[in-house]
């Protein structure tokens, strides 16, 4: 079964996406950046789902941490934000895909296989 490490800082949003991947991923959690750079060597995902937004360290410095660990696993950045620029600015820092939120389900899934092969 592959493994995606949700990067997520609100409880509501790690309900949902939990709800929806935990019948066909395993999953692991973090709730801020700088775990989630941790978890990504030391858990082995074979995808991020990597909130912006993040306490301690965002998603861009930690997108840039995996990145410089030498980790090439899929990260798909996700944020609330869906002002000009912010794919951008996600995909400069090392992202591989780009969501906003709310997360169009069937668009994710979609992203999903795509990355994932499944």
């Amino acid at each position: 079964m592959k493994k995606i490490l949700i990067v997520e800082d609100v409880d509501l949003n790690i309900e949902l996406l939990t709800q929806l991947l935990e019948d066909d991923y395993e999953l692991a959690i973090a709730k801020d950046g700088e775990q989630g750079a941790a978890l990504a060597s030391s858990e082995h995902p074979d995808l991020i789902l990597m909130d912006m937004s993040l306490p301690v360290c965002d998603g861009y410095e930690a997108t840039r941490r995996i990145r410089a660990a030498g980790l090439a696993l899929p990260i798909i950045g996700l944020s609330a934000h869906a002002m000009s620029g912010d794919a951008e600015r996600a995909l400069a820092a090392g992202c591989s895909d780009y969501m906003t939120k709310p997360l169009d389900d069937a668009l994710l899934f979609r992203k999903l296989d795509q990355y994932l092969k499944t």
